[in-house]
């Protein structure tokens, strides 16, 4: 992938494990955003994300660190760190160390997933974290899904804002996923950090047919550049989530996690079997999509079609929210307020 201009740091809620990789008692160690992270679960089930170099000496806390209750202690003094980061003991003195603290994250943990918020300039969360059921405001849960199915693919050369931008890119569905005629926007809203696309869609039939003929629809949330959930109706029942969080200055983290909807009275091994053979056929696709995105030039400005103006120029113009250096989504606007900083 040619480096797009644009910043590998950006605001807002990050998916950095499933929940379930992360036990009780479990320290966990990642790479995001170009910093050494450590995720571990307290004996109350707490889950923190902090920086994973101790403030004493800097040991990294990810190697032979281990839960004590509700802290954390570092192997190599036994100092140990709570869930805001703050020294509760050193074992060999009367009081702990007061003036240092560890770097932590917010986190939520929704739709099975461990989410970190990152901001470069240390501001508090502004926006949600989407859930994958209610915020479709249907009435749906967990329990009316199969259990998920999940692809992770680390250390691709992308970027987050090529997936978001993938949303409004109702074209690549015929000639990427050989859907029979193009989608069709019903509605794009983004007046908010959370994003709304929704299209009329069909795998079925052939190019003949009218888009007016189709009842069969995604709709999509967009939460800030990290998280996309969808909910697809009018064909098998599927929710999807697809989560990019950068790595390093070149590569992202790629997560992607699909149900399929249970039936009401037709709950039997076959049923599963089916739904598996589904999720898996959903998971492909996105791969196909992975796949371009990690070889993808930033286009910038794009060359595009009367009918893709209207959403690529909306998408671009809300992404810029999430870069603090004001830069967003253009080579030229980063270049000139790089000229301004110097």
């Amino acid at each position: 992938m040619a480096k797009p201009p644009l910043s590998m740091k950006p605001t807002g809620w990050f998916q950095v494990a499933w929940s379930d990789e992360i036990a009780i008692g479990d320290v966990h160690k990642m790479h995001y955003f170009s910093r050494e992270m450590v995720a571990w679960r307290a004996q109350s089930g707490r889950l923190t994300v902090m920086d994973a170099y101790c403030e004493h000496l800097g040991a990294h806390l990810g190697f032979g660190g281990h839960v004590e209750g509700e802290a954390i202690e570092c192997a190599f003094h036994g100092w140990q760190w709570n869930h805001e980061g703050r020294n509760v003991c050193i074992p060999y003195e009367k009081r702990p160390n007061r003036g240092r603290r560890m770097q932590t994250y917010p986190v939520v943990e929704r739709n099975e997933s461990v989410y970190i918020w990152h901001d470069v300039e240390g501001r508090e969360p502004y926006f949600d974290v989407p859930d994958i059921f209610a915020s479709f405001q249907d009435g749906s849960s967990l329990a009316d899904y199969y259990p998920r199915q999940s692809l992770y693919e680390p250390n691709k050369e992308l970027h987050p804002q090529y997936v978001m931008e993938n949303g409004v890119d109702v074209a690549h569905f015929k000639f990427v996923h050989k859907t029979p005629i193009v989608p069709v926007f019903t509605r794009h809203d983004f007046d908010q950090p959370t994003s709304y696309v929704d299209f009329t869609i069909t795998f079925e039939g052939d190019e003949n047919q009218s888009i007016d003929d189709i009842d069969s629809c995604i709709e999509a949330i967009n939460g800030g550049l990290g998280i996309a959930v969808t909910k697809s109706s009018g064909m098998v029942d599927n929710r999807t989530m697809s989560t990019i969080t950068p790595v390093d200055e070149k590569t992202s983290d790629v997560r992607f996690t699909v149900y399929i909807g249970r039936q009401p009275g037709k709950d039997s091994p076959r049923a599963e079997t089916k739904a598996q053979e589904f999720g898996q056929e959903v998971i492909r696709q996105f791969k196909q999509d992975i796949y371009i995105w990690s070889h993808q030039r930033y286009s910038d400005p794009p060359a595009l079609s009367s009918s893709e103006f209207e959403g690529f120029t909306a998408i671009r113009e809300w992404a810029r929210q999430f870069y603090p250096d004001g830069g967003g989504g253009s080579a030229a606007e980063l270049q000139s307020a790089a000229a301004e900083i110097s």
